[in-house]
Parts: structure tokens; sequence; C-alpha cells
């Protein structure tokens, strides 16, 4: 199964990192598209903007200088979770780092994109910041939005 594109910008510097899209987001074909994923939302409070389309939401990562991708670029997946994620193929984040960005940093949404995120950067050889920060999941019941907030206003 395939993810989708990355969305980034000549003038991108923060680089957010999922790990695959779920079922829904597959079927809305856009990030985060599962209306219980507090992905949107987040950015709505942290930046206090209302995103009510997927134009404003691609005019919002570039308005912010933010570039939004999955880690894995296909895999064999059954439902949502991460834990069923099988037969990795990364994405080439090459594609959205310097010198076709200036992207700086990578914010990991959750741990199994951290987690894919470093054993990819170890393997290529690349040497960039990375941050876990709590997965905005439905399933993430713990949620907390002040780990985004300091990472996006830093």
């Amino acid at each position: 199964m395939e993810g989708f594109k990355p969305i980034f910008f000549k003038n991108s510097n923060v680089l957010i990192l999922g790990s695959f899209p779920s079922v829904i987001s597959r079927k809305n074909n856009f990030y985060y598209g599962n209306k219980h994923n507090k992905f949107w939302k987040t950015m709505e409070e942290i930046f206090n903007v209302q995103l009510n389309s997927v134009d404003d939401k691609i005019c919002f990562i570039k308005n912010n200088h933010l570039a939004l991708w999955d880690i894995v670029e296909s895999c064999e997946i059954e439902g949502s979770l991460d834990v069923n994620i099988k037969n990795v193929k990364f994405a080439n984040l090459k594609k959205v780092l310097p010198p076709n960005t200036n992207v700086h940093k990578i914010l990991c949404n959750g741990k199994k994109s951290f987690d894919l995120t470093k054993r990819y950067l170890k393997q290529e050889q690349i040497n960039i910041e990375i941050v876990c920060l709590p997965s905005t999941s439905p399933a993430n019941t713990r949620f907390n939005i002040e780990n985004w907030k300091n990472e996006l206003n830093k």
C-alpha cells in the first residue's frame, strides 16, 4: 500500500513526519483525514487559525515554513494501527531536506514515526535534529498539546 506524496516548499524549515496514513486518511486522500485525529486541531490552536479545507491546510504548511510527510512510503498494513505496519519501504527524506529545502529539524508524530526515522537517518548517514512528539492519533488517549506548542514555537 502506498502513502501520500510529501508537501513541502523551498522555504520549509521544519519537517513533520507521521508513520503512515490511517484507513480514513487514505479514504479522504489527505494527511490526518480522520476527524478524531488531533493533528489539525492542534495546528489550529497553536497558530490561532481555522483550517477548513485541504487548500487551507496546504497554504498553512507553506506560510508557516513547514513540510509534511510520512516516514513510510509504502508497506503492508491491516487497519490503521502502527503495530500492524510490515515490510516498510522508507520515504526518501532527501527530497525534503537541504538543499531542496531549509529543513533543520524533524518533528515525529508519535513513537513509531520516531523509531523508524532514527533507523532511516542512521542508515542514510543523515545528521539532523529529530524530536519525538506525542502522537495525535485518536488511539493516544494521553495526548498533551504542550510538547507540540513548545517545539513549534521555538
